[in-house]
């Protein structure tokens, strides 16, 4: 997982980030809670991978 999810206290507010991005894994937990789809998600964030989510 340390590949995928970094902790910076410089990014976020120090909240757990898909790494190199500014995605807290939070947010990505939350549309997948609320309904959305893998598919979804990748197509409104075009800069994540089937892999960070």
């Amino acid at each position: 997982m340390n590949s995928i999810i970094t902790l910076d206290p410089n990014v976020c507010h120090g909240k757990p980030c898909i790494c190199g991005l500014r995605y807290p894994v939070e947010n990505v937990l939350e549309w997948l809670a609320g309904g959305m789809t893998v598919e979804e998600i990748l197509s409104d964030y075009e800069d994540l991978t089937r892999d960070d989510i």
